[in-house]
């Protein structure tokens, strides 16, 4: 039994903490306020100054078997499968990792003279001439944190548009039924009227709706393709029609973007406004609230509006630059330039893979996705909305629903217990068009092996629904805690830092 499956719970470092216990021996105060050092901190105000300090004390090797333990008890992409929908939860190449460590890219100040930092401001202006031509854009904007603060930028770039040109009736955003909640939250943020069009029988966006929606109101529509199904939206070039002929803008959700790469350009498409997620698709960490990266690109007419600086080159004085010059440009939405060191591991991920590469990973996470999805969709209490036959790309959603009624196991339930073999929970209940959703996205790193593996234990689960619902139920039994309360333990009132709120079974906070 791994320690992740184990039966206890490892305490505080607090709890741990044992009087006298040395880790590491500091020096006496006085040794090292010396010169300089002391007169500055006589000059700090003695209200300033705090009085005790309260450490654990542990040793060395205590300490580290600590924090060996407790990152045992995670679940990641390092330990298994991450079969997250929507979130293209990857391999990270560890040596992406060891170059953002390196001092000229660790050490780096954002307000050094651009002199100083030409190396950093090349890497971005080739990463930049990358992506443009991953997605057909004209130029792009580093600074977005994230997919959805992309978006956001993306819909101030879409009014900044409108108003430059005179119209100002322009405030409906439209989004899809089965959209990611961030859309219609960016457009509403952006002070747009969010209008939701439905999908159709095959889970694509219904045409004919959507021509009776657009007026001279719409601003633009927001979609990703492929869908939140998995489905490509086979009639985007009739969406591209219908939104333009009201100079309406179309904004490309890049958070599927991996089952595409080097196979179609949104540009190409006809979409006008593009968002990446550096730390999706192109390899950096995602989760636990960051680091992330959300660069915007855009067509020729709505370069002037990206958000200064942008990194150009002066191919006379040979040298890069910040482009601050720039009149229309939207406000900064981030400090600086973005966040660079995740600049840096999608560019190291852009060079080692190639253009060949790229169109690997898509015709790779495609295949796994279909190729898991054949198998999984003939379990009892399966079923596939949405053009049962019709192939997926990188994900795909089924409904658990019919489980649900013969067993009263809910895909939450399911999900829970596939924690207690190993694997992180996939998407559930998204997108809402579909009751009971499960959503898998296996990507391009798992292997055959892993994704029969992951079957197998579906299969297994499924069967105990049938057998023993119960313990599907109250899933998960080998987790380092049970399952909690979610919504008291997402209320500031009730959260605490001690790990005794948990109980194995009771689950009591």
């Amino acid at each position: 039994m791994s320690y992740r499956q184990a039966k206890w719970i490892e305490p505080t470092i607090f709890e741990l903490s044992r009087p006298g216990a040395i880790g590491v021996d500091f020096p006496e105060i006085d040794e090292v306020l010396q010169g300089e050092l002391k007169e500055a901190l006589e000059e700090i105000p003695e209200g300033l100054k705090r009085r005790e300090l309260s450490l654990p004390e542990l040793s060395e090797l205590e300490v580290v078997r600590h924090f060996t333990r407790l990152s045992q008890m995670n679940i990641s992409v390092s330990t298994g499968m991450y079969p997250l929908g929507s979130c293209t939860m990857k391999y990270n190449p560890v040596v992406n990792e060891e170059l953002v460590y390196d001092e000229k890219i660790l050490n780096v100040h954002p307000l050094q003279p651009v002199e100083t930092i030409q190396g950093c401001i090349e890497i971005m202006w080739r990463l930049e001439q990358i992506l443009k031509e991953i997605t057909g854009m004209s130029r792009f904007s580093l600074q977005p944190a994230a997919g959805a603060h992309g978006e956001f930028l993306g819909c101030l770039i879409i009014r900044a548009y409108h108003r430059d040109r005179g119209l100002h009736n322009k405030n409906i955003m439209i989004v899809p039924d089965s959209a990611h909640g961030t859309n219609p939250a960016s457009a509403t943020m952006a002070g747009y009227e969010v209008k939701v069009v439905k999908s159709d029988k095959d889970g694509c966006v219904d045409i004919n709706e959507l021509e009776e929606m657009v007026d001279e109101k719409v601003a633009g529509i927001m979609l990703t393709n492929p869908n939140t199904l998995g489905v490509f939206e086979k009639n985007i070039d009739r969406i591209v029609e219908i939104i333009h002929r009201v100079d309406g803008l179309l904004y490309y959700d890049g958070a599927n973007l991996n089952a595409l790469l080097g196979k179609v350009r949104p540009g190409d498409m006809g979409f006008d406004i593009v968002h990446l997620n550096l730390h999706k698709t192109f390899s950096t960490p995602h989760g636990g609230g960051g680091p992330g990266s959300g660069p915007v690109g855009v067509v020729d007419k709505l370069v002037d509006y990206l958000p200064s600086p942008l990194v150009n080159y002066d191919e006379s004085r040979g040298i890069f630059y910040l482009d601050y010059n720039r009149s229309k440009a939207v406000g900064k939405i981030k400090m600086f330039y973005g966040n660079f060191s995740v600049l840096v591991k999608a560019y190291a991920y852009l060079l080692r893979m190639g253009g060949e590469g790229l169109k690997k990973v898509a015709e790779s996470s495609v295949l796994a996705s279909n190729y898991l999805l054949h198998k999984v969709k003939k379990l009892k209490g399966v079923t596939l909305p949405y053009s049962p036959e019709s192939p997926r790309k990188h994900e795909f959603v089924v409904s658990l629903s019919k489980l649900y009624r013969e067993t009263g196991v809910t895909a939450k339930d399911v999900a829970k217990r596939l924690l207690d073999h190993g694997f992180h929970a996939p998407t559930i209940y998204f997108p809402l068009i579909v009751e009971e959703a499960f959503m898998v996205e296996p990507t391009e790193s798992e292997s055959k092996r892993e994704l029969d593996n992951f079957y197998n234990v579906l299969s297994r689960v499924i069967e105990e629904a049938y057998s023993d619902p119960e313990k599907v139920k109250s899933a998960p039994h080998n987790t380092a805690v049970g399952r909690i309360n979610e919504v008291k333990a997402s209320h500031p009132k009730t959260m605490t830092p001690s790990w005794r709120v948990y109980t194995r079974r009771g689950n009591k906070l």
